[in-house]
């Protein structure tokens, strides 16, 4: 289910956010960022929307997708 990340206090928010640059395999293009820098473009992309935050009930955990990611639509269904 997706989360809106503007119902997240801002604490929950920023650990989410940096969970989520830390994990092996996130990629940010050809070359390395500082992680403030990961941490505030991914921020950037849940503020207009062209990334959402995605809980999954039945591993307790959440991840944060691409908005036009084809795991999305899987999660969603057919809405």
């Amino acid at each position: 289910m997706r989360v809106p990340h503007d119902r997240l206090s801002t604490e929950i928010l920023e650990a989410v956010i940096e969970e989520f640059v830390t994990r092996e395999g996130t990629d940010y293009g050809t070359t390395d960022a500082p992680f403030e820098r990961k941490v505030e473009q991914v921020k950037k992309q849940l503020e207009t929307g062209r990334a959402v935050i995605v809980f999954d009930e039945s591993m307790q955990s959440c991840t944060i997708l691409q908005k036009d990611d084809p795991r999305l639509r899987d999660i969603e269904g057919d809405r």
